[in-house]
């Protein structure tokens, strides 16, 4: 299995590694974000009924208790001196996005996740909640089914088994929106284009690239933000349209991502080594703890006792070669300097780290 895992990676490393050299240019959409274009947070605070006993205990959820008293009020019914003892319904936080130039009437999806202490929302429905903005006002109303996609049972033990998180869900199309949020792209005398991935040689590709179509349009203001200005004639929708297909050649820099926890790498094809030798090996030490009893002699008035032994072993592997790699190597060499060894991914890390310290590894670590 490891060997196998060990092959599968080396393949991964190689691919990249082949296809960097091939890397085709990105489209100016594909890589920018647009000034103004951009979803907004919404959240509010509902209940849901419907539950089957899987909802909040009502005298550990003084909010749940308060809200019932509140919406039954409104619906003209009194409960406040009732003894509400439901387990059916559940206190809820909602959110959504909404997105950028949403109509009044059009919908959007609605994640709803538990606030108190249900067991599961499967199955039960949202009572009409009012989501609101940053800014206090009402965007949207959400209202539905809740799906959770997961699957939860117990047994009087109080075994229990859960697949998934029954107590967050979703509601497809449960929110209608309610106010457009204002915003006239058109009459923006400039607007600015942002990286995704801030770079000076790339925003200034990007520039050159509008500017090489339409003189005079664009400008590099910073690594992470292109201003553009549309042309006499044109309205800022149709020119940010005119150059949203043009392509660019992306430029990175040297980069090596390691998720220690999974033992994952990821290269940038920038990645070079200087010189430097490589010798890896693996010292595994066992420890066995093997109790022995000691038994006394007959009619000795001795007693037995337990006497804790150990072995210690210390094994480590031999043959591994010292790998050399050259000066100014590149992905494709380091990756196969690194299967010549026939080292696991996370030894991998360990050896990526220990070329980094030594100062040979021209790229940056970013460890996740």
């Amino acid at each position: 299995m490891r060997i196998q895992w060990k092959q599968t990676f080396a393949a991964i490393l190689i691919g990249l590694a082949a296809a960097s050299g091939a890397q085709a240019a990105s489209r100016i959409k594909d890589v920018v974000e647009v000034e103004g274009v951009r979803g907004n947070q919404l959240v509010g605070y509902g209940i849901v009924v419907g539950l089957n006993g899987t909802g909040d205990t009502v005298r550990n959820s003084p909010m749940l208790k308060q809200s019932m008293e509140a919406m039954m009020e409104r619906l003209g019914i009194n409960v406040r001196d009732a003894n509400l003892n439901t387990k059916n319904a559940a206190a809820v936080m909602v959110t959504a996005e909404l997105p950028p130039f949403a109509a009044p009437g059009s919908r959007l999806d609605i994640t709803v996740s538990a606030a108190g202490d249900a067991k599961s929302l499967l199955g039960g429905t949202l009572l009409v909640t009012p989501l609101i903005g940053a800014d206090g006002e009402v965007y949207a109303v959400a209202q539905g089914t809740v799906q959770t996609g997961s699957v939860s049972a117990g047994g009087a033990s109080g075994s229990s088994v859960t697949k998934g998180v029954p107590t967050a869900g979703r509601i497809s199309s449960g929110g209608i929106i309610e106010r457009q949020t204002a915003f006239d792209f058109n009459s923006q005398p400039v607007v600015r284009l942002t990286l995704r991935n801030p770079d000076f040689t790339t925003a200034q590709r990007i520039a050159a690239a509008i500017t090489a179509q339409y003189p005079g349009t664009a400008v590099a203001e910073n690594p992470s933000v292109v201003a553009i200005r549309a042309p006499a004639g044109q309205t800022m929708m149709s020119f940010v349209t005119l150059i949203e297909p043009l392509s660019v050649d992306i430029d990175v820099p040297a980069r090596v991502v390691i998720d220690e926890v999974n033992g994952v790498i990821v290269m940038g094809e920038n990645v070079r080594i200087s010189r430097v030798a490589i010798a890896q090996g693996n010292l595994t030490i066992r420890v066995d703890e093997r109790p022995d009893v000691s038994q006394p002699a007959p009619f000795s008035q001795g007693q037995t006792a337990t006497i804790p032994a150990t072995d210690i072993s210390i094994e480590e592997e031999k043959g591994k070669q010292l790998l050399q790699l050259g000066g100014g190597s590149t992905l494709s060499d380091l990756v196969a300097g690194l299967n010549a060894l026939g080292v696991s991914p996370r030894d991998m890390i360990s050896i990526l780290q220990a070329i980094k310290a030594s100062g040979a590894l021209q790229a940056d670590i970013q460890v996740m």
